[in-house]
């Protein structure tokens, strides 16, 4: 069980800009207050940490396990800016800590806001709130990075897309599923059931996405919102930047529990 109680011996906090993490009597509020985003803002919790004489993170998360988080942000998804959520990932890149980027791999419920898109998975929206997994590490598609830059060319065209991308997602183990943007406003129950053959996410015990594969691990777990954009398509546009916040906005956890299965 992961919870307040054991922080902080296993939970690190990150706080940049307006970025705020504050641990209440019903949980952890990590909240950005108004800035002109000029200035990258983060409020953050991760249990694993970065060990800047080895460049490393220490993850300690792989397949079978449970992830049950009770959560809620203070606004609607349409009145968020930036991106939250909570999850596992690998830390391929961010802001907050300076070393070369990886390749990435997450399995978590995500939300980005415009001008935000992050269209990886055909026919879903590039932003939005989201139950997502992808894992870029594998061996296989180290092989087929030289091909990158004429495969974005390749993608530009509609009727290669269509036909050529389907098995690059499936090899990446893209998954992803849109939400209402309206859960974010109430309280609601996310579980992710992390298999080594596959994953299913559910909200308040429905389940909205099933994938036949998922990423291998390992990864750490992680909670946030902070007022990043960023746009990255298979067609090969990639950019970057920091979206200004008018009003308060935070995302709320009541209670994180893992479960190994």
């Amino acid at each position: 069980m992961v919870g307040m109680i054991q922080f902080p011996a296993d939970w690190e906090v990150t706080e940049a800009g307006a970025g705020r993490v504050t641990f209440e009597e019903g949980g952890v509020r990590m909240a950005v207050h108004p800035n002109d985003g000029t200035r990258y803002s983060n409020a953050q919790v991760t249990d694993y940490g970065f060990k800047a004489q080895a460049h490393a993170f220490h993850f300690r998360w792989r397949p079978p396990l449970r992830l049950t988080v009770r959560a809620r942000a203070t606004a609607a998804g349409g009145a968020l800016h930036g991106t939250a959520g909570f999850g596992f990932w690998n830390h391929p890149f961010s802001p907050d800590v300076q070393r070369f980027p990886r390749l990435p791999q997450a399995i978590w419920f995500f939300f980005a806001s415009p001008p935000s898109n992050m269209a990886l998975a055909r026919g879903v929206p590039g932003h939005g709130w989201k139950a997502a997994q992808i894992d870029a590490t594998r061996r296989r598609l180290l092989a087929l990075a030289p091909l990158a830059p004429l495969a974005a060319l390749a993608y530009r065209s509609h009727r290669l897309y269509d036909r050529w991308y389907p098995p690059l997602q499936r090899a990446m183990r893209i998954g992803e599923h849109l939400l209402d943007p309206g859960l974010l406003a109430d309280w609601h129950t996310y579980v992710i059931e992390w298999r080594v053959n596959g994953a299913r996410f559910a909200v308040d015990g429905d389940m909205v996405l099933e994938t036949a594969s998922a990423p291998s691990g390992p990864a750490g777990f992680i909670a946030w919102m902070d007022t990043r954009w960023a746009v990255v398509t298979p067609q090969g546009r990639l950019s970057f930047g920091l979206t200004p916040v008018a009003d308060p906005q935070a995302l709320l956890m009541e209670s994180v529990e893992i479960e190994t299965l």
